[in-house]
């Protein structure tokens, strides 16, 4: 990489389809992956998963995560913490397995290397009125389980912690070495706040943007960051509590990699992906806009290849709503 480059570390938040997962990781060449598998994976599944990955790969302790988890906070910080001993990246990416990029590596390094210093985040201050009729606060003045899908919520309120701005934002997001380390660093030295976010709704989506909100944790964080979102996200305007599946017929949405005309930078990656429904639309994506198959076997898209380079900018109703948390938020 030359001095006018950027580079990624990429922290992945597992959960199935090896397959997926190895293509992701395959994809992210060269840049280190510090991956995190949920302790619930059945052996044979979490075999498939880290057989035969990269020497580039690391393996995080394994945590059980899941939907709407503290715990999901817990593998992120300890994915930051790997990442900041283990490389000399500019920054860090948190995704799942879910993911994928809608752009080569040394299209991504170019683009942070505009960014030295500067993280790319979506974060708003609470109260936000997408989160319901307390903007959002309700997360955090109630203390939460979540349980098979489903929020439970002890109807008595908590007083909140002093000093904070709090403040939301999707748990997918690239930050500047600097600032995963300012989050590190409050997780480990404020175990008051861990405490207290441990009992809160969907707990990513609220703790590492009140802490980079925070001036005392991160001083600079308002000029130091890119207020957009980086990965499209397939939301529609059917109630769900995850996003679609991506398929072929997002085409036009995943290619185009703008979601918005105020989007400020084109879309890096996309979520979500697995096998068997997604394999066509991950092809056309690898010839499209990467460049080639990334060494994976070619399927029948033949005739969308030549219409690919004709997508125009698209703007998707809701796509933002993996970080505004209206598919997660109370009711």
């Amino acid at each position: 990489m030359t001095t006018a480059e950027g580079s990624l570390a990429c922290v992945i938040l597992a959960h199935t389809d090896p397959a997926q997962l190895h293509r992701l990781i395959n994809a992210l060449d060269p840049f280190p992956v510090y991956l995190h598998v949920d302790s619930r994976v059945a052996t044979v599944q979490h075999t498939a998963m880290v057989t035969g990955l990269s020497d580039r790969c690391v393996l995080l302790p394994r945590i059980k995560t899941g939907w709407a988890k503290f715990e999901n906070v817990e593998a992120e910080i300890a994915g930051y913490r790997a990442a900041l001993a283990g490389s000399t990246a500019t920054h860090i990416a948190l995704l799942t397995g879910t993911d994928y990029p809608l752009a080569s590596t040394a299209e991504i390094s170019l683009v942070l290397g505009g960014l030295l210093g500067r993280s790319v985040a979506k974060v708003f201050a609470l109260p936000y009125p997408n989160w319901g009729k307390s903007g959002g606060f309700a997360r955090l003045r109630y203390r939460h389980w979540a349980y098979q899908k489903h929020m439970l919520r002890v109807p008595l309120p908590r007083r909140l912690p002093e000093g904070i701005i709090f403040s939301g934002g999707s748990q997918l997001k690239v930050l500047a070495r600097g600032h995963a380390q300012a989050v590190v660093d409050a997780f480990d030295h404020n175990p008051g706040l861990v405490r207290f976010w441990r009992r809160s709704w969907v707990a990513d989506e609220t703790f590492v943007p009140s802490i980079l909100s925070t001036p005392r944790f991160s001083p600079n964080w308002a000029a130091e960051h890119v207020s957009a979102e980086l990965w499209w996200i397939g939301w529609d305007d059917t109630p769900k509590k995850s996003p679609p599946w991506l398929t072929l017929e997002h085409r036009q949405s995943v290619l185009s990699r703008r979601s918005t005309a105020e989007q400020p930078l084109d879309h890096l990656f996309a979520r979500k992906f697995t096998t068997g429904q997604s394999d066509d639309l991950l092809a056309l994506i690898d010839v499209s806009l990467r460049g080639s198959s990334a060494g994976f076997p070619a399927t029948s898209i033949a005739g969308d290849v030549g219409a690919a380079g004709d997508v125009g900018a698209a703007t998707v109703a809701g796509v933002s709503a993996e970080a505004t948390g209206q598919r997660r938020d109370e009711i």
